[in-house]
C-alpha cells in the first residue's frame, strides 16, 4: 500500500506539473501573476472541475477500456507507475505532455498482456485525439486572423478592447482558471479511474478531491520548469492571445469530459499555439522550430514508454 501511495503521489505531481503550463504559462511568464497565486488558483479550480465534471472520464478509465474485473491491486500499481514514468520523461525534457495519452496507453499495455482490451472503446477515443486538436488549430487560426495584423476592418477591436490592459490582465487570469477547471474535469480521472477499478478507492468523489489536491503540489514542485517552454520559445504571447487560446482549448476539453473521453489539454493547447505562430511567423517556420520538433518527438516517445512498461510489467506478474 505504501508503494501504491508513493506512485499515486508521483503520478499526480507529474500531472500537475504538466497541466499548469497550459493554464497559466503566459500569465506567469508575463509577470501578471505570481507563483503562489498560480499554485493556489490552479489547485482550487482543478478540484472544482474534478468534483463537478470528473465522473464521466473516471468511468471510462475505470473499466470501459480494460474491464475492471481484470484490474486488481497490482495491475492498478503497474498502470499508474507506467503512465507516471512516461510523463516523468516528458517533464525531464521540459515538454508538457498528455496525461490522458500516457494513462490510456498504459491501460492498453496491461490489457494486451492480460488478453482483455475493449478495442471498440479504445478506437472510439483515438479519432477525438486527432480531430479535437485540429479543431483547436483551425478555430484559433480563424479567430486570430480576424484580429491580427491590425487593419482598418478590425481597428474597433483595438480601440474598444485591447487598449484596456488592466481588463485584459484580469481576463487572462480568469482564462487560466477556466483551463484549470477543464483539467480537473478530465485529467484528474487519469489517476482516479485505475484506483477505482482496482478497488483501492471506494468513493469516486473523494478520490477526485484527493488527486486534485496532489495536482496542486505538482504545480508547486515541477510547474515552473514547464510553464515557459511553449509560450516563450515558440511564439511571444500577448494577453489577447492568452484569452483566445485558453478559451478555445478549455471549452474543447470540457466538451470531451461531457462525453467521457480522456482528452489531452496539452495537445489542444499546443495546436492552438501553433496556429498563432502560423499566423505570425508562417507555417514553415512554426513546424521547423526546434521546440516544435522536440515537442512532437516527446509526444510520441512518452506514451510508447508508458505502453511498453505496462505491457512488460503486467506480463511479469501474471
Amino acid at each position: 500500500m505504501i508503494i501504491l501511495f508513493l506512485i499515486v503521489i508521483f503520478f499526480a505531481i507529474n500531472m500537475g506539473a504538466s497541466g499548469v503550463a497550459p493554464a497559466f504559462a503566459v500569465s506567469y511568464c508575463s509577470k501578471i501573476i505570481k507563483t503562489k497565486s498560480v499554485i493556489l488558483l490552479f489547485g482550487l479550480f482543478v478540484i472544482i472541475g474534478a468534483i463537478l465534471l470528473g465522473n464521466n472520464v473516471t468511468m471510462t478509465l475505470k473499466g470501459r477500456i480494460l474491464p475492471e474485473q481484470f484490474v486488481n491491486f497490482k495491475t492498478a500499481i503497474i498502470i499508474l507507475f507506467s503512465a507516471s514514468f512516461g510523463l516523468f520523461i516528458a517533464n525531464i525534457f521540459k515538454v508538457p505532455q498528455s496525461t490522458s495519452w500516457a494513462t490510456v496507453f498504459s491501460i492498453v499495455g496491461s490489457g494486451i498482456a492480460i488478453g482483455h482490451v475493449n478495442w471498440s472503446k479504445f478506437l472510439l477515443i483515438i479519432p477525438f485525439w486527432i480531430l479535437l486538436p485540429l479543431v483547436s488549430y483551425f478555430l484559433t487560426l480563424f479567430f486570430y486572423k480576424k484580429i491580427y495584423p491590425p487593419k482598418f476592418k478590425n481597428l474597433w477591436i483595438y480601440e474598444k478592447i485591447f487598449i484596456n490592459e488592466r481588463i485584459l490582465k484580469k481576463l487572462s487570469v480568469l482564462a487560466g482558471c477556466y483551463v484549470a477547471f477543464a483539467i480537473g474535469s478530465n485529467n484528474v480521472a487519469n489517476a482516479v479511474g485505475p484506483l477505482v477499478a482496482g478497488g483501492i478507492i471506494k468513493n469516486i468523489f473523494s478520490g477526485l478531491f484527493f488527486i486534485g489536491l496532489l495536482f496542486m503540489f505538482g504545480a508547486m514542485f515541477w510547474g515552473k520548469k514547464t510553464m515557459c517552454t511553449i509560450g516563450e520559445e515558440i511564439v511571444p504571447f500577448g494577453l489577447v492571445t492568452v484569452i483566445v487560446v485558453n478559451f478555445i482549448t478549455a471549452t474543447l476539453l470540457i466538451f470531451a469530459s461531457a462525453l467521457g473521453i480522456p482528452q489531452s489539454l496539452v495537445q489542444l493547447n499546443s495546436a492552438s499555439i501553433f496556429a498563432i505562430s502560423h499566423t505570425k511567423n508562417g507555417f514553415y517556420q512554426t513546424v521547423s522550430h526546434k521546440v516544435t520538433k522536440k515537442t512532437f518527438l516527446v509526444w510520441i516517445i512518452s506514451p510508447l514508454i508508458a505502453f511498453i512498461s505496462s505491457f512488460l510489467l503486467t506480463g511479469v506478474i501474471r
